[in-house]
């Protein structure tokens, strides 16, 4: 009689948002063979052998405070072309077990908990989804919209550090996708070490920033002086409404600017202008202007456009990284994970040139293999 299989619970902090919507239906397709893993770097070669934990065997859940269901929200994605057409339906019991899991976030306004009992009432419905589903382990990845950074002497921690909190408490890997504050606090600095959990943040990199963080190294490499690198995004969905926040699009635009300034060794002139554009839903298009100096101070420009869907840029790169750090919290690995600055704007040390933080992710997946 062979053993039950292993599985692995994914926790989304906005479970029913774009992201983690995307995530969870295209999961349940890779699972079904419905669709191949475009843009699932743990899906390449390098990882084959790395005891990652297969597709098939993810569980998902996680916290919202948004009640739409999941099978309803796939079909507004699917309608507005993020999702395939007809794959809401053919996930949809996935997309309905999922949903089943979505537990109440907040703190909601007139919620009247302390910070501690909150992150109590998190902590216990990561343990209780573990318990009930006969989970190995659980990866809490925040995929909620950007918060403004906390004001200096704040008398309550940010929502997304509360989620974070309840992650260490409940013995969870945390994955922190956005700009928000997570785990980067003074008042969780004891708790993170005591946790001795691996984790990985912050602000996935999917699409303005990954090409920034290609494009850079170019110039030093080739010896270009940059004099200004000025951006604009237009975007609209839940990050555009959330980003129409100056102080939550400030929070965004750090990551952006921290590649150039990492990569360059200081920052260029330019900004990053981010407008929201109700309109374009799910949809983005981001503009970059370089102007560079060339031989003998020859006056140069390079001009990028991207259009893409962060939805579909951002799920198979959440779905990587929960994988890598359940393996990695499998074999004992604690603490953060620079090899996986990879996937961030801002993250945890490491290297900022895309390459060669491809090449530490390589070694790090060499490392899991290795592992028993």
């Amino acid at each position: 009689m062979s053993a039950p299989a292993v599985r692995t619970g994914v926790w989304f902090i906005g479970a029913r948002g774009s992201v983690a919507t995307t995530a969870t239906a295209g999961c349940a397709a890779l699972a079904a063979g419905l669709h191949p893993a475009a843009g699932m770097v743990t899906e390449t070669e390098p990882f084959a052998g790395s005891g990652l934990p297969p597709v098939g065997s993810l569980v998902f859940g996680g916290h919202d405070t948004l009640d739409c269901p999941l099978p309803k929200r796939a079909e507004v994605l699917a309608a507005g072309g993020v999702l395939p057409h007809g794959l809401p339906s053919a996930v949809s019991s996935e997309l309905a077990a999922a949903d089943a899991e979505i537990r109440p976030g907040g703190p909601l306004p007139g919620d009247t908990r302390t910070d501690d009992e909150l992150v109590t009432a998190f902590a216990a419905d990561l343990t209780d989804f573990t318990r009930r589903n006969g989970l190995a382990r659980t990866v809490v990845v925040n995929v909620a919209s950007t918060e403004p950074a906390p004001e200096p002497g704040a008398p309550r921690l940010p929502a997304s550090s509360l989620y974070a909190a309840a992650a260490l408490r409940a013995g969870c890997p945390y994955v922190n996708f956005t700009p928000s504050t997570g785990l980067r606090t003074p008042a969780l600095q004891a708790a993170v070490a005591a946790s001795a959990l691996p984790h990985a943040g912050r602000d996935g990199k999917t699409g303005q920033t990954l090409l920034r963080s290609v494009l850079a190294p170019m110039f030093v490499q080739r010896a270009l002086p940059v004099r200004a690198w000025s951006g604009t995004n237009l975007l609209g969905g839940g990050d555009g409404a959330a980003l129409a926040d100056p102080a939550a699009a400030a929070a965004k635009n750090a990551g952006k600017e921290r590649v150039l300034a990492d990569t360059l060794g200081a920052a260029p002139e330019g900004e990053v202008h981010i407008d929201d554009v109700p309109a374009l839903g799910d949809w983005k298009t981001a503009w970059d202007h370089i102007a560079f100096d060339g031989f003998l101070g020859a006056r140069m420009v390079l001009q990028t456009t991207w259009q893409g869907c962060d939805s579909a840029l951002a799920a198979p790169l959440v779905l990587d990284l929960a994988r890598l750090l359940a393996r990695a919290h499998e074999v004992g690995l604690t603490g953060p994970r620079p090899e996986l600055g990879f996937y961030f704007k801002d993250p945890d040390g490491g290297p900022a040139a895309l390459s060669a933080q491809y090449l530490a992710l390589l070694s790090f997946a060499e490392r899991l293999r290795g592992e028993k």
